[in-house]
């Protein structure tokens, strides 16, 4: 069947219909929900913290520490829960999708064969409802996911997390248990599914440093000095 399916021109080409039709559609509500929620967080008191970052750069270790010193909610994995509780979703089946290349063959075909399976434009529209749902209630830091174009640039401090290959590669072999062959093939996968996320769903290309109100190098900084950095910019930038 699943030959057939792959083999058969009609229904691949009936399949991309759908696919550009449904793709039209979430991109549209996409920008809407965008739009409303950017300006009603305009005129909010409150102040984020939108972390970008390479994988292995420790993106979730900064923003846990950030978190700590602030009192301020930490936003990184725990939005797919948020995403799953409020949307009746398989949290397993957001994991497929989450920072991801779009695969409309996965996205169409996936969904007709498996009702669990959730296209990457659904999730991403559920995505923008749950980080402004959130960045309602307070003062938050998001890390990945295309939070900083989500969230109004003047009250958003925005942060790029880079290092080298090597340490990146060390520092996942040490937090996932990886061997280095696992962390470079991980660094390579990762890296280039968040690149094309952020150019698909966002039009940016998230590594473009000029999008950046700082950039930091954590291979050379460390872990806590390159939170202590972060720190003294929220400081300055929302409490000056």
């Amino acid at each position: 069947m699943k030959e057939q399916t792959r083999e058969d021109p009609k229904i691949l080409a009936a399949a991309e219909r759908q696919m550009q039709a449904w793709s039209m559609t979430a991109s549209i509500e996409d920008d809407v929900v965008r739009m409303k929620g950017i300006q009603q967080l305009s005129g909010s008191m409150h102040s984020y913290l939108a972390i970008s970052r390479e994988a292995g750069a420790g993106g979730s270790t900064i923003a846990e520490i950030v978190g700590r010193r602030l009192g301020w909610d930490v936003l990184d994995k725990e939005l797919l829960d948020r995403v799953a509780k409020r949307f009746h979703n398989n949290r397993m089946m957001l994991e497929l999708v989450d920072e991801t290349p779009s695969n409309w063959i996965y996205d169409v075909l996936g969904t007709w064969m498996d009702s669990k399976i959730i296209p990457h434009e659904t999730y991403v529209v559920q995505l923008s409802r749950v980080v402004l749902a959130a960045a309602k209630r307070g003062n938050a830091i998001f890390v990945g996911r295309g939070a900083q174009f989500l969230l109004p640039r003047e009250k958003t401090l925005v942060v790029r997390l880079v290092a080298a290959e090597q340490f990146r590669v060390e520092n996942l072999m040490r937090v996932k248990s990886m061997t280095a062959a696992e962390a470079q093939r991980y660094l390579r996968e990762v890296d280039q599914g968040r690149l094309e996320f952020g150019r698909r769903f966002f039009h940016h290309d998230v590594a473009d440093p000029h999008l950046y109100d700082l950039v930091l190098n954590t291979g050379r900084l460390g872990m806590e000095r390159a939170a202590e950095l972060i720190l003294a910019a929220i400081a300055k930038r929302f409490h000056a």
